[in-house]
């Protein structure tokens, strides 16, 4: 006797939507991948695809600008063509999500191009069709957030989803908000050409940050030509015949050409039927799961932006696979927060896994520290990078390895080698002798380590 297929039923095409479908499609279920706006969502199409294409060109640009210190006349004439720059940031993010699409199509998903709402906790509404699943992934997303005062009209104030429609390098750009996304985009337009006002209403940039990447990116920004307005809470931002004026706390005011705002996300729940499914939400209205993306209705899971947990891409599309694991009975273990690698991609990058110096500061987690400064590494003197460096965690009693900090350029493809030490728990010295090639920026990783294994307890 064949038994019926498992239904599955998915809102929300991103990558907790789509790496799920891929999953459950993958173990044999019926799969239905309800999805109005695009597979990929917004990370693909409006936030991390788009955004590190604009900063790829940044990068290329501070090359450039650094090429006259390895022996490179380049006459100052590289500009930025704002009309094909924006051109291929859309290109790109299309074609990525045409290559999902075709993949989805392949793996037998169907996809329906509505938006979708629950009904009850096993019935899913997309348009004017009614599915019936066995369980339910709801992976919406989230959309910016837009403080009163400040609201965008997509020409002069703008969202960072609305950047890719401009025709022009913003001439004077006010960046309000100092984390990751603000950080980001103030150090592409910086250097892209943009005169760059980064106002943040913390005492740094970076404030959630590693306190030590956090000062070194500012330095950064103010040794570029940035200005940084430090404790400075942007109340109102209105748009004015020649550009935008930002209104401070203080009574201050700040005029600029353009105003990006980034300062945070809501969760893009309405209308999606929680209410009548009966899924819980917190204070901030993100949807409550748990380690395997369980909701508080049996059968009912979320994964991604919606709930909150740590909005990277990356843990979207885990929560996703966990959750049909889970749904289809298969072995699966729980979300590990602790060995997520992030990246923000400021010029120079920080990078981070495992513990953080705060919580050894704070006597939470036990720890050796060991900071080793980038300007000693060969391969970093011969790029002319002096910016950066390579902190790493290890147990005082083990010496297994808890995580460590990156600055440095391509520090997201650096933190590989610590983050795969801190999942499988290897020592510092099991690092340390691990081969690295001469030169590179990755050898400044087993000089740290051991660096760390000339600690004694007298010199801790």
């Amino acid at each position: 006797m064949t038994l019926p297929r498992q239904r599955i039923a998915i809102l929300g095409g991103g990558p907790g939507g789509y790496e799920a479908a891929l999953v459950a499609a993958q173990l044999g279920a019926d799969v239905t991948l309800v999805d109005s706006d695009g597979l990929g969502g917004a990370c693909v199409l409006t936030d991390c695809v788009p955004s590190k294409s604009l900063i790829e060109t940044s990068n290329a640009m501070t090359l450039l600008n650094r090429s006259t210190g390895l022996g490179i006349a380049t006459g100052g004439l590289a500009t930025v063509n704002a009309a094909r720059l924006y051109e291929r940031i859309t290109d790109l993010a299309r074609a990525q999500s045409r290559d999902i699409t075709a993949r989805v199509a392949a793996e037998g998903v169907r996809v329906i191009a509505a938006k979708g709402r629950l009904t009850a906790p096993g019935t899913v509404r997309a348009g004017d069709e009614e599915i019936k699943a066995d369980a339910v992934l709801i992976a919406t997303g989230a959309l910016p957030r837009v403080p009163p005062g400040a609201e965008p009209d997509g020409e002069a104030i703008l969202t960072w989803r609305q950047l890719y429609d401009l025709t022009e390098v913003p001439r004077d750009l006010i960046v309000v908000g100092s984390g990751v996304t603000g950080a980001e985009f103030a150090s592409a337009y910086q250097a892209l050409g943009s005169r760059v006002t980064l106002v943040s209403s913390r005492d740094r940039v970076l404030p959630q940050e590693d306190e030590d990447a956090a000062n070194l990116i500012e330095n950064v920004f103010r040794r570029s030509g940035m200005t940084v307005l430090g404790r400075s809470r942007a109340l109102a931002v209105r748009r004015d015949t020649d550009g935008v004026t930002v209104t401070l706390d203080d009574g201050r005011t700040v005029t600029g050409s353009h105003c990006l705002l980034t300062v945070g996300m809501i969760p893009r729940t309405e209308g999606c039927g929680l209410d009548e499914a009966g899924v819980k939400v917190d204070t901030r209205g993100f949807i409550e799961v748990d380690r395997v993306s369980r909701t508080s209705v049996p059968g009912v899971y979320a994964a991604g932006d919606c709930t909150g947990v740590l909005m990277l891409a990356s843990v979207a599309a885990m929560q996703g696979r966990i959750a049909m694991w889970h749904a289809l009975g298969e072995a699966v273990g729980p979300l590990r927060l602790g060995h997520v690698a992030a990246t923000i991609f400021t010029d120079p990058e920080i990078a981070t896994v495992g513990v953080s110096q705060r919580a050894v500061t704070a006597g939470e987690v036990s720890a050796r520290v060991l900071k080793l400064p980038l300007a000693t590494n060969p391969r970093a003197k011969m790029a002319g990078f002096r910016d950066g460096f390579v902190k790493l965690f290890t147990s005082p009693g083990t010496g297994v390895v808890l995580g460590g900090v990156i600055v440095a350029p391509r520090a997201s493809e650096l933190i590989l080698a610590v983050s795969v030490a801190t999942a499988q728990r290897l020592t510092a010295e099991q690092l340390a002798t691990t081969f690295a090639v001469y030169p590179s920026l990755s050898g400044s990783i087993t000089e740290a380590a051991r660096k760390l294994m000339e600690f004694t307890p007298d010199g801790l």
